[in-house]
């Protein structure tokens, strides 16, 4: 067995969201040189259930395993007969995390450092679009780069955020954001102070507000915006049911409710 390989493997997957405690299943499937194997790993996002399924495959040529790709099933607590799935590819750059994976899934955008096919890195804003999905039934992610215009920060210093005032909270506050996160935001009017929770927004180049109850406050939205929006949601219903089977937070950020199983080998 090639060790090295092993501690490799060990460390994709730990930085990749799942944790360090696969490595005896790993070291397992590599002694016996099996070609193909998975490996599952069960968690949950508030009330939300998480099934992560991760590929992986031996070289023909050499002793060396790679981690190909995972596929995530989410479960709603009030929708328990249907799961959606999306299948993210490992590549050589900055991974998509099991987090921000489930972030996409929600609708919500995260940003990356990503690698081009000639090994250039390039930074976007990810996205995915529910009305759109390719031969394997994974909805298609929408890329929205840096010449395209859209500025966090200064999105941000368009609204009364209390958090801004502190580079500290600040810079908590844009990291979250930039993971796809749903992030509390403390708002400030005319003396008054109030928790709202905010999301980035860069097809629009914008951030979303929603109150205590999760409804958009923002009334500023377009009427073009709201329709996009409106249709994105009701494509996503739709797929729902057609689809074929293929903490890093800043501070005030609700908790996510993780539970730890063993390590499944398929």
């Amino acid at each position: 067995m090639n060790h090295k390989n092993l501690e490799y493997l060990k460390d994709q997957i730990k930085y990749t969201g799942f944790g360090e405690g696969f490595e005896a299943p790993l070291k397992r499937m590599m002694e016996i040189e099996k070609p193909v194997f998975k490996l599952v790993h069960e968690t949950q996002f508030g009330t939300d259930k998480v099934e992560a399924r991760m590929n992986f495959s031996k070289s023909k040529q050499t002793d060396m395993y790679f981690f190909n790709s995972y596929q995530v099933s989410v479960q709603k607590e009030n929708n328990p007969d249907e799961a959606m799935k999306q299948t993210f590819y490992i590549n050589k750059g900055n991974n998509i995390t099991l987090k921000e994976a489930y972030n996409l899934m929600e609708g919500r955008s995260v940003n990356k450092d990503l690698t081009n096919k000639e090994g250039q890195l390039y930074n976007a804003w990810l996205q995915m679009d529910f009305k759109q999905s390719d031969d394997n039934g994974n909805f298609k992610i929408q890329q929205y780069h840096q010449n395209y215009g859209y500025d966090l920060e200064a999105t941000l210093s368009k609204h009364p955020i209390k958090e801004l005032e502190n580079e500290t909270y600040k810079s908590n506050l844009i990291d979250s954001l930039k993971k796809g996160n749903l992030q509390s935001a403390t708002f400030q009017n005319e003396g008054s102070e109030q928790k709202q929770y905010i999301e980035a927004n860069p097809r629009f180049k914008t951030i979303n507000i929603y109150d205590s109850n999760m409804q958009r406050v923002d009334n500023r939205q377009s009427k073009t915006e709201k329709q996009s929006e409106a249709q994105s949601r009701s494509a996503k219903q739709e797929h729902k049911g057609q689809q074929q089977p293929i903490a890093d937070e800043a501070p005030d950020i609700p908790k996510a409710k993780k539970k730890r199983k063993r390590p499944i080998i398929t």
